[in-house]
């Protein structure tokens, strides 16, 4: 029997859903601490401790970096009991490490999981991004398309004017010019400063979002992460990896990539079935942050699975112990 029908992805997924409500539930006492390794330390504590209990064998392919670099969940680290199916894990156990410490918008826990061998293994490098929601024709926009190409394309193909679109771009210096350019269209930009997965999420619910269109360059990770949601979400996310130097074209090499300007798809970066949960840190748009009642924390996780589609709100009220 083949790793993918082996995957169970209905049975697995409330458990990943545990997975990142404990991720959550751990990094609480955190927000607005100021202290964002502590936030993200306690996340992977509690993430790698509930992953442990689910029967999987599970490999990290997608984690907190390389073997040398993290001491918990890095990149080939096998999780799981050593029972159930094989799989591939990709996870940020803290999405907005600086959101957390600063109590700003749209923290959350991440994670996704899919049958072995299906997920990109990304290296830890930037990558060049672009995503649209669903309802548009395949390759409506391309990464090769100049900013202001895209913006005309998607409006044109929505049948709206460039003043109806809204870009979200992650704001930093390197994005000023395409920023500018964006601008010059008349669309409009919601600049987020961190937190990029949630930020390529927000194109696949544009009428609860109103956001249109994502595009600018961002950890590759988190490019894969954000894939597995559009996968269930609908939508479609294009990445082109980008490399700065040689230690991070060694880096590509390591994870068996050879192709230095290729562009991946969305089924490129996940070729199968892949269930997704994320669960909110601090309030944002995708889902409500932590909420603190006297003796019980709540969370709210969006809980998907590619195979049927299905998007699942899971409001959790868990006893402070």
């Amino acid at each position: 029997m083949t790793a993918t029908k082996d995957f169970n992805d209905r049975m697995l997924s409330l458990g990943l859903a545990r997975v990142s409500e404990a991720a959550a539930h751990a990094s609480a006492r955190l927000i607005g601490r100021g202290d964002e390794k502590a936030a993200d330390q306690a996340a992977v504590n509690a993430m790698r401790e509930q992953l442990n209990l689910l029967d999987i064998k599970g490999v990290v392919v997608i984690g907190e970096g390389e073997r040398d670099e993290a001491p918990m969940l890095y990149i080939g680290e096998e999780v799981g009991s050593g029972e159930g199916p094989e799989v591939d894990i990709a996870l940020d156990p803290l999405e907005g490490t600086t959101l957390t410490a600063k109590d700003m918008p749209n923290a959350l826990t991440v994670i996704a999981m899919a049958p072995r061998g299906t997920l990109l293994h990304a290296p830890d490098v930037y990558m060049d991004k672009l995503a649209v929601g669903p309802g548009y024709d395949k390759d409506v926009v391309s990464l090769d398309m100049t900013p202001a190409e895209r913006v005309h394309a998607l409006a044109k193909a929505g049948g709206v004017k460039p003043e109806d679109i809204t870009v979200c771009i992650l704001e930093r210096p390197r994005h000023e010019d395409m920023i500018a350019e964006v601008r010059a269209t008349g669309a409009a930009i919601r600049l987020i400063t961190d937190g990029d997965v949630a930020g390529v999420m927000h194109v696949a619910e544009p009428d609860k979002t109103g956001i249109d269109m994502y595009m600018g360059s961002g950890g590759a990770p988190e490019g894969v992460l954000a894939a597995s949601a559009l996968k269930c979400m609908g939508g479609q996310i294009w990445g082109r990896l980008l490399f700065r130097n040689d230690d991070e074209r060694g880096r590509a090499a390591k994870a068996g990539i050879t192709d230095l300007n290729r562009i991946y798809s969305r089924d490129e970066m996940v070729t199968a079935d892949v269930i997704f949960s994320a669960t909110g840190v601090t309030n944002g748009s995708i889902v409500q942050g932590l909420r603190r009642e006297p003796g019980f924390i709540e969370t709210e996780t969006i809980l998907m699975r590619s195979k049927t589609g299905s998007v699942r709100r899971v409001f959790y009220r868990n006893p402070i112990r």
